[in-house]
């Protein structure tokens, strides 16, 4: 990390700009019924000096954890810069957590405190929290923690800021971020200030962000692009950053924030679609975007209407875009960069160049990235400056993730053309083998199979099956239209005829003998999405593995979970 320049560290950062611009607005906070708190830069130094010292006169020894769980917020960002000026360690833990989970991650790390922030769920979680675990509060925390938990604006009036500019060095541990597990139970993932210094170095040069940008922060911090991209984005170059309230206010945040950087995942993507298309149907508007001028005054309506009239930057990832849903957003000339990339390497491996037709990739790697192919599994392999110091204390699964010459294994398989340009084909695990010793790679058929409009997500399974089989989840107006059986047998013939369509661009052995309709809803609560709305592969097998026989037998094209 010595070519890593001390100044791009994430503190020096913060008093770069309480230095040069202390006036300016760094965060927007909508504090409910729609009123919002800015934080210039000035406040935000403030507030992190007076939290650090806090923490700092707790006596903990230098290196120690303290967790956040909170949805993201301004006192998200402002804890986590004051937990690093207080020489400590941060360990985000995702807002939507089981308590178990909350409880595996809070012993492991051995967190010394947690901050208790804004959530939905906070009943469920709290029996994940020791009860002797010091806890301290945001303004807009649950009820109970503002009442029984000393509280961040009553703690910096009280705490006398920390003076001077403490330092962390490039190859001090900064944080560790826990993965979210689409398999089995979260690692730690360790990684440095040098590492995320790097990371956002990369980054600019593929996708140039300055203080002039917006971003609305809406995707979990804990979750790794939205830590580099959003916070250390946000502090390497001075842009304001907004938040959003809930689920509900999503579109009118939007509206407030009219970020020129957005980033989202494929599920959401396709629900913005749906909000639009449920506006106006796909035939309307292809026509009127075939029409000079007014195709051009629909463009910016629609973009306008979405929030997304300022954007210069979109981009997506955690999970592959459908074609077809790429090349929709390009009609409405929203270029959409498809990134790819792990906790273990800070998300930051590959992303499709601004203005170049790579759609279907992931682009080439960042400068400064390595890439190659296993060539025994054609899995994936990189190895760049911002890979993890390591999981914490988990030298086995470390040494497992890494090659003997120190090129992480990414699980993914992939090819690599003459540019350099890499396309993921599948996951290593996640290809199965039918019944007729067939092997299936269920990416590229999911891909297909999502882009029936009342389709949200969907899973291609099928181990020692004659032929694989879809599992869908329906959206919530498809679901609403099931209840009518007019509606419902118009919805059944609508899959079956995407299903015939689907299986004739398939090989013989990955045709699908059937699409079931998923009745239970797929949900982080409920453990089978992980919180960026990953299918957990696994946990869907396991709900429903025990149906697949009698699927296939059934002889029908559509059928419902229930059936059969």
């Amino acid at each position: 990390m010595s070519d890593i320049s001390p100044d791009l560290l994430a503190l020096e950062r913060l008093y770069y700009w309480e230095r040069t611009a202390p006036s300016r607005t760094a965060l927007t906070q909508p504090m409910g019924a729609g009123v919002t708190r800015d934080y210039t830069w000035g406040e935000v130094a403030a507030q992190v000096r007076a939290m650090a010292a806090f923490l700092q006169s707790k006596g903990w020894e230098p290196g120690s954890k303290v967790a956040i769980l909170s949805k993201n917020c301004a006192w998200w960002l402002m804890s986590d810069l004051a937990i690093w000026m207080a020489g400590h360690v941060s360990v985000p833990l995702y807002p939507t957590l089981a308590p178990e989970t909350i409880r595996q991650i809070l012993t492991h790390s051995e967190a010394k405190a947690c901050f208790i922030g804004k959530l939905d769920g906070w009943d469920h979680m709290k029996p994940g929290v020791p009860a002797d675990l010091p806890c301290f509060g945001y303004p807009l925390s649950p009820d109970d923690v503002v009442r029984d938990r000393e509280g961040w604006d009553a703690i910096c009036a009280a705490s006398k800021p920390m003076t001077g500019n403490p330092s962390r060095g490039a190859g001090t541990l900064a944080t560790l971020i826990y993965t979210s597990g689409t398999t089995g139970t979260p690692k730690g993932v360790m990684h440095s200030f040098g590492n995320f210094a790097w990371a956002l170095d990369a980054g600019i040069k593929r996708l140039p962000m300055g203080p002039d940008d917006r971003m609305l922060s809406y995707l979990p911090l804990a979750h790794v692009v939205e830590r580099v991209l959003v916070e250390h984005g946000w502090l390497r170059t001075g842009m304001h950053v907004f938040f959003a309230e809930s689920l509900e206010t999503f579109a009118a945040d939007l509206q407030r924030s009219r970020p020129t950087i957005f980033f989202s995942v494929p599920r959401l993507w396709v629900k913005f679609q749906q909000g639009v298309l449920h506006k106006m149907p796909q035939a309307k508007l292809d026509r009127l975007l075939g029409i000079p001028i007014l195709g051009g005054i629909v463009r910016r309506k629609v973009k306008k209407a979405l929030g997304l009239d300022q954007c210069r930057i979109a981009a997506g990832g955690a999970a592959p875009m459908p074609m077809a849903l790429l090349q929709w957003y390009s009609r409405l000339g929203l270029d959409i960069n498809e990134g790819y990339g792990m906790t273990e390497n800070l998300a930051v491996s590959h992303i499709t160049v601004p203005g170049k037709n790579q759609q279907g990739s992931v682009g080439p790697a960042y400068d400064g990235v390595e890439q190659r192919l296993d060539p025994a599994t054609g899995e994936i392999q990189m190895r760049s400056p911002a890979l993890m110091m390591g999981y914490y204390k988990a030298p086995e699964q470390t040494r497992d993730a890494m090659t003997d010459d120190g090129w992480l294994r990414t699980g993914d398989k992939g090819h690599i053309d003459d540019q350099g340009v890499l396309r993921i084909t599948g996951r290593v695990k996640d290809m199965f083998k039918t019944g007729k010793g067939k092997y299936v790679a269920p990416a590229p058929i999911e891909d297909k199979l999502v882009m029936h409009e009342a389709v949200e997500a969907c899973v291609v399974t099928g181990a020692n099956l004659g032929q694989p089989l879809g599992i869908v989840l329906l959206n919530a107006e498809a679901i609403a239209q099931a209840a009518d059986p007019t509606a419902r047998a118009a919805l059944e013939a609508s899959l079956a005829a995407h299903l015939k369509h689907v299986n004739a661009t398939l090989d013989p052995h990955e045709q699908l003998a059937c699409i079931a309709v998923a009745t239970t809803p797929w949900t982080v609560d409920n453990d089978l999405v992980t919180p960026t709305f990953k299918v957990k592969r696994n946990r869907i097998e396991d709900l429903y593995a025990a149906h697949y026989a009698r699927w296939e037998e059934a002889g029908k094209a559509v059928l419902w979970q229930g059936e059969a």
